[in-house]
């Protein structure tokens, strides 16, 4: 996979995540570099001028991961939103961070904690809180 795909973040996410980032102690998370370059790069727009097809933050995701093409639907939340119910992934997380800014169809390889590459696409955003008109979650 040669470009990655356009990134759009809302600024109440870009602020929360930069705020997240701050807060952690360097080492703690092996995915910052990758998760920094990223937002980085992301198109930062207000929450209301989110398209309805974007992963954001606390939207529910149907994804395929790996060369299979296994099918997931999990909902992308901060850290201290994980429970054990198994629904949710952490912005975190490797697959979390790959999830981020990336519309519908969308395909990106991200790096894995052990090295290689995982391929990640975008099936459809099921839920999204900017959609709901929920901008100040």
């Amino acid at each position: 996979m040669a470009a990655k795909p356009e990134l759009i973040i809302s600024s109440f996410d870009a602020e929360r995540l930069e705020q997240l980032l701050a807060a952690l102690p360097y080492g703690m998370f092996p995915g910052r570099t990758e998760l920094e370059t990223e937002l980085g790069r992301a198109k930062i727009v207000a929450p209301e001028d989110i398209p309805k097809t974007v992963v954001t933050m606390n939207s529910t995701v149907a994804f395929e991961m790996g060369a299979g093409g296994e099918t997931f639907s999990l909902t992308l939340v901060y850290p201290h939103d994980i429970d054990g119910a198994g629904h949710k992934i952490s912005i975190l997380a490797p697959v979390g961070s790959a999830l981020l800014g990336l519309s519908q169809g969308d395909e990106i390889e991200w790096p894995k904690p052990g090295g290689g590459m995982l391929k990640v696409k975008i099936k459809e955003v099921l839920y999204q809180p900017e959609r709901e008109g929920e901008f100040n979650r």
